[in-house]
């Protein structure tokens, strides 16, 4: 190319274009990348300025970043905290309705509920974790949300623990003792038999006849109720006969023995004597002689009428209360009660079930709660010629932990207590979220400004770009013209051959 010989003018027009082309390409490339400043070549101070700028906002957006994951950490245990609010709010409402009940049983119940809502706080505490952070599984889970590059800023939330119910650094709600129930069981047993008071003429006597005007009675004998036998005298039964002596005053006697009644025919004269035991109503005129003597032996079947033991008579209520002196129910005896009557009644009330055995003739109980069942017999129960004055009876093992008021009271005390934990830490939780959103706005605010600062250092207007571009074109197409002309100046000489 160097042996090439160009003229002056075509030469410089060739410059020219060379030049303009250049710059064309610097405009193209401006307005391909949108950037006025592509290197530091380019403008060093802007280069480098903007490039500052842009890591900042770069460093400033993996913060931003962090902080959309805090945001969402504090949400997850911050829906936590109202869940347990409301599980906590339930529990107080199972303590009060507890409280609106004098009955074992029920406040037994709503213990039960109370203790399955305090498994579920426990349970929501462990769920509230958002990418294996929770705020509320204590130690080990403190969320620290950093705000600038250099660490400097930075918000510390300290994790609680609700995932342990009992613990006194956290709501402090124990679980009550659901108490534990117990058993027992009473004879069912008895035998009757009768004899009759006549006269001498074999009339029959009545109530307020003399008992001396009996056959075979006089005012010499001392009448007596024997433990089945002619010798062993029950304590108290003794009736010395005298002239003022009634048949009312026998019956009496014979009533006053526990688990003994008499019932007595004013038409007939006859009187029929129920026992729990074997007894004997001794004369003792002959140490033989006995007016009448019952046999008692275990009831057998379902079917037996209750009202041939000692226990029952027609018209005695049975009621079953608990410790609490809450009454479950009563039933009235009639001539037709039963042995499955009575086991029905019992097993009519929750938390309380009967079985009779039909080779003792005893009536099983199981209670979950402390349980009586009375009569307003005096006889009800008695054995061994003993009275059982509180009837039949059951010590639970173990009360609730809602058996008394006081009790309910200071369990509705702590969940007091622990509402109040709760919406003071979720306003703390609150507190920090707006925080951080607070921030995470200015974050978004300053990577903007950032980046609208280096934007303004490197990024190319695409106007001025263009006109630029224009004037270059009008410039090339010109440059070609003049080169076009200079090469025909060259061209004369062509004209003298």
């Amino acid at each position: 190319m160097k042996d090439i010989t160009l003229s002056a003018a075509v030469r410089q027009n060739l410059l020219t274009l060379q030049s303009t082309a250049d710059l064309m390409s610097g405009v193209q490339n401006k307005l391909a990348t949108g950037m006025k400043v592509n290197s530091a070549l380019d403008n060093p101070n802007s280069f480098f300025t903007a490039s500052g700028l842009n890591s900042r906002a770069s460093d400033l957006s993996t913060l931003l970043n962090d902080m959309g994951q805090s945001l969402q950490t504090i949400k997850a245990a911050d829906k936590g905290i109202q869940t347990i609010t409301d599980l906590v709010e339930t529990a107080k409402a199972k303590a009060n309705q507890a409280l609106q009940t004098q009955s074992q049983y029920e406040r037994k119940t709503f213990a039960q509920q109370y203790n399955a809502l305090l498994e579920q706080i426990e349970d929501i505490a462990k769920d509230s974790s958002y990418k294996g952070k929770n705020l509320l599984a204590g130690d080990g889970n403190d969320l620290t949300t950093i705000f600038n590059e250099d660490s400097t800023s930075k918000l510390k939330i300290e994790a609680v623990d609700y995932t342990d119910t009992s613990l006194s650094t956290g709501l402090n709600l124990s679980d009550l003792a659901e108490g534990e129930g117990s058993a027992t069981s009473f004879q069912l047993e008895g035998g009757k038999n009768t004899f009759t008071l006549t006269d001498a003429d074999g009339q029959a006597l009545n109530s307020s006849s003399l008992l001396a005007s009996a056959s075979g009675i006089s005012t010499t004998n001392t009448l007596t109720l024997n433990e089945g036998t002619t010798t062993a005298v029950i304590t108290g039964s003794t009736l010395a006969v005298t002239a003022g002596t009634t048949v009312q005053d026998l019956l009496d006697t014979i009533e006053s023995v526990p688990g003994v009644r008499a019932e007595f025919d004013e038409g007939t004269g006859q009187v029929t004597v129920y026992s729990n035991e074997d007894i004997a109503l001794q004369n003792d005129v002959s140490t033989t002689a006995q007016l009448v003597s019952v046999n008692a032996t275990a009831f057998a079947t379902t079917s037996d009428t209750l009202i041939d033991s000692g226990s029952f008579d027609v018209g005695d209520t049975l009621t079953l209360t608990d410790g609490n002196g809450y009454e479950l129910g009563s039933y009235e005896i009639d001539e037709e009660s039963t042995v499955n009557d009575l086991v029905n009644y019992i097993n009519d009330f929750r938390g309380v079930s009967a079985e009779f055995n039909t080779s003792t003739g005893r009536i099983a109980i199981e209670s979950e709660t402390d349980l009586a069942l009375t009569s307003d017999n005096v006889d009800f129960a008695a054995e061994n010629y003993t009275a059982d004055s509180d009837g039949v009876t059951i010590s639970a093992l173990s009360d609730s932990g809602f058996a008394t008021d006081n009790d309910i009271n200071r369990v509705i005390d702590r969940l007091n207590n622990g509402l109040s934990t709760l919406r003071s830490q979720a306003s703390e939780f609150g507190t920090n979220l707006s925080t951080v959103e607070i921030r995470q706005d200015y974050t978004k605010t300053m990577i903007n400004t950032l980046q609208e600062g280096a934007g303004l250092l490197t990024l190319a207007d695409t106007n001025e770009e263009g006109a630029n571009l224009l004037a270059l074109q009008t410039r090339q197409q010109l440059a070609s013209t003049s080169l076009s002309f200079a090469s025909q100046a060259d061209q004369t000489v062509l004209s003298l051959f």
